[in-house]
C-alpha cells in the first residue's frame, strides 16, 4: 500500500500540472471504487483546480464546487498522460485539462477512492485523523500523553492514525529501529527518553523517503511512472535473517495484527 511518503511523491508530482489548471472534462470508465464515484464529480468540469494539500494518505485538490478527495488504496496511482494515450486497463478515473493533459487515476484492485466533498476539516473520513507526523503537534509530549497506560504494542499504537497519520508499516519499523525500542513493548511502558528518539526517528524517516521518492514495493511509481529509490536504504524492514548493520544480529520477522514486523532482537530492547 502506498505510505505517507508515496503519496507526498505524487501531490509534488502532478501539482504543478494540475493546480492553476481546468478542468475540462471529467471522464468516468469505472464507477466502482472502494466508494462510487459520485455523479457530482462531473461539478468540476469547466473549474480551476485552486489547491493541492496532502491530510495523511489522503489528496486534496480544492476547487469553487468542493474538494476532490483522492485515496491510492492498495495499487492506485496518478499519472498524467496525453489526451491520445492508449486508455490501460485499470484507468477508471481521468480529468481532462486545459493544458491538454489528462489526469488519470489507475487502480487495478479498486480499493482506492475518488470522491468530491464539501469541508476535509467536518469530512468522516478525515475528521477523525490524528496531528501529521511531520509537524511540530506531533512530539514527545504528545506522544507520551496519548499512550499513558495503553498495553498495545508500540507499533501497532504508532500506525494507529487516530493517533498520528501517516506511520504506515515499513516506516514503523524503521523508527523503532532507529529509537531502539522493541516493537511488542506495550506502549504505555515506553520510556519518555525513548519517545523522544521515536518522535525524531519517525520525522527523518519519513523526510528522507520523501526526499528520496518514497518506498518501492510492488505496486507504487511515482507520477512520472518511475520508482522510488528510498527502499535501497532500508534498515530492517523485508531483511529477515540478514545482518543488522550496527551490531550484525540477525534481523527478526515476526507477526503482528497480521503485518510482518522486522527488528534487530540486540538493537531493540
Amino acid at each position: 500500500m502506498p505510505e505517507l511518503p508515496e503519496v507526498e511523491t505524487t501531490l509534488r508530482g502532478v501539482s504543478p500540472h494540475l493546480v492553476g489548471s481546468t478542468v475540462r472534462e471529467v471522464i468516468v470508465r469505472h464507477k466502482g471504487l472502494r466508494w462510487p464515484v459520485p455523479d457530482t464529480i462531473h461539478l468540476l468540469e469547466s473549474e480551476k483546480i485552486l489547491s493541492g494539500t496532502r491530510r495523511g494518505k489522503y489528496l486534496l485538490f480544492k476547487a469553487k464546487p468542493g474538494t476532490l478527495l483522492i485515496h491510492l488504496g492498495m495499487s492506485g496511482a496518478l499519472r498524467l498522460s496525453d489526451a491520445d494515450t492508449p486508455w490501460r486497463k485499470h484507468d477508471h478515473v481521468a480529468f481532462q485539462l486545459d493544458t491538454g493533459k489528462q489526469l488519470r487515476f489507475h487502480d487495478p484492485r479498486r480499493f482506492g477512492c475518488v470522491l468530491l466533498i464539501d469541508d476535509p476539516a467536518t469530512h468522516p473520513l478525515l475528521a477523525p485523523l490524528g496531528p501529521e507526523p511531520l509537524g511540530a503537534d506531533f512530539d514527545a509530549a504528545y506522544l507520551q500523553q496519548q499512550l499513558k497506560g495503553k498495553k498495545a504494542n508500540i507499533k501497532q499504537a504508532i500506525m494507529d492514525s487516530h493517533l498520528v497519520v501517516g506511520v504506515g508499516n515499513i516506516y514503523a519499523c524503521e523508527a523503532l529501529f532507529m529509537a531502539g525500542i522493541q516493537p511488542q513493548k506495550a506502549a504505555g511502558k515506553v520510556a519518555r527518553s525513548s519517545l523522544v528518539k521515536l518522535v525524531s526517528a519517525i520525522k527523518e524517516v519519513l523526510a528522507a523517503s520523501i526526499d528520496m521518492g518514497g518506498t518501492t514495493l510492488r505496486d507504487f511509481l511515482r507520477e512520472n511512472g518511475e520508482p522510488g529509490y528510498f527502499k535501497q536504504t532500508l534498515r530492517v524492514y523485508d531483511l529477515e535473517d540478514e545482518p543488522c548493520r550496527e551490531c550484525q544480529t540477525p534481523v527478526r520477522r515476526i507477526v503482528q495484527s497480521n503485518r510482518s514486523t522486522f527488528f534487530c532482537p540486540q538493537c531493540q530492547r
